[in-house]
């Protein structure tokens, strides 16, 4: 048997799992038909937890996951409600959050949202070929290059409401889902604008984030206190790499993220269960032991992608190992400790977004 057809078996388990646990949550008790949002989580019982805030980025990803899925009529909705609740009119860009009854709260302007935007976005487009959503996706793009521009090529975290006061600085984790998200507007509209900002993005990234002993991408600006490199996040951006292979420019990325796969494999998993910890410093010891499920999806993810035969040869354990420790028949553990206990509780609405991703880069 070879590992592809050894490893479709197991990945069908998960696509199964989602299809029929997962998703319908999200359609029914997950989501509040009165507003046409989805809550920000929901418990084991999959009773909502009381409603604080409903954010743009979680809408998005909704958006996202049932776009790809081919429900169209769900996407239709999420992306309504998307535009209803927040898009700022007066300023341009998104709010970060809306309360409990649908006003805005947190107006600040954040990088991360904004990358979402667009990515659920293309995703929207390239399945029913709404050209608001590409209106969508151009201008929120256009607004990230030209109110969130920072030196050295790169883009800053967060503004406030009316773009005009930076209120956080360059950091690695929104610059990640803005070149998930132009590579998925390149791909959905081979428009050669997507291709030359994410090669100028990713030159950014480098310079500023490229850790060059282990060749991991910190969170921080190299030379920051307390930096630290996050394994699941070595594993998400050796994927992207790959994915824009020929869009890196000088980045030396494809290169360098060879390096941080074999870095965060060696020290940021715990070899005896397969689960990876949440962060090690800069000489791989481990600075925090949580693994959470989205680094889970990504290393699987990631040894989808490598060509290399180990990977392939462990993606099948991997997936099992994977399956048993992080899902249920409610659904799926978001936190736990290394030892097995949750840590975490309730399940957020962001998550299937990372169960999506990873789910479809698994041979079929």
């Amino acid at each position: 048997m070879t590992s592809s057809a050894s490893t479709a078996a197991p990945a069908a388990l998960l696509r199964t799992h989602f299809a029929q646990v997962v998703l319908p949550v999200w359609r029914g008790p997950g989501f509040n038909s009165a507003l046409k949002l989805p809550y920000e989580a929901i418990g084991h019982d999959h009773r909502p937890l009381p409603v604080t805030r409903y954010r743009a980025m979680a809408c998005a990803r909704q958006l996202f996951v049932f776009s790809q899925a081919g429900d169209i009529s769900h996407a239709d909705t999420l992306f309504d409600t998307l535009r209803r609740y927040f898009h700022d009119a007066q300023n341009g860009g998104w709010f970060y959050s809306v309360d409990g009854k649908g006003a805005p709260l947190d107006t600040t302007k954040d990088l991360y949202t904004h990358a979402f935007v667009v990515f659920a976005c293309a995703e929207y487009f390239a399945r029913s070929r709404n050209r608001d959503a590409l209106d969508v996706m151009n201008e929120t793009s256009a607004q990230i290059i030209e109110r969130f521009a920072a030196p050295g090529g790169l883009l800053n975290a967060a503004l406030d409401a009316d773009f005009s006061t930076v209120t956080g600085t360059p950091i690695q984790n929104p610059l990640m889902h803005l070149t998930e998200a132009w590579l998925a507007a390149h791909d959905a509209t081979k428009d050669a604008a997507f291709a030359t900002s994410l090669t100028g993005l990713v030159e950014g990234v480098a310079r500023t984030f490229l850790h060059q002993p282990t060749g991991c991408i910190a969170e921080l600006p190299l030379g920051s206190a307390d930096n630290r490199l996050e394994p699941g996040h070595q594993f998400e951006w050796f994927y992207l790499a790959r994915r824009a292979a020929g869009l890196l420019g000088q980045s030396g990325l494809y290169v360098a993220l060879s390096r941080a796969f074999s870095f965060a494999q060696q020290h940021g998993v715990d070899h005896a269960t397969g689960g990876v910890y949440a962060s090690l410093d800069e000489a791989g010891i481990i600075n925090d032991s949580t693994q959470r499920i989205w680094a889970q999806t990504e290393y699987l993810r990631a040894l989808a992608t490598s060509d290399d035969a180990a990977a392939s040869t462990l993606l099948p354990q991997q997936i099992e190992r994977f399956r048993e420790r992080f899902l249920r028949e409610y659904g799926w553990i978001e936190s736990m400790t290394a030892t097995g206990d949750i840590t975490r509780a309730e399940m957020p609405s962001t998550t299937p977004y990372h169960l999506a991703t990873s789910y479809a880069s698994l041979p079929v």
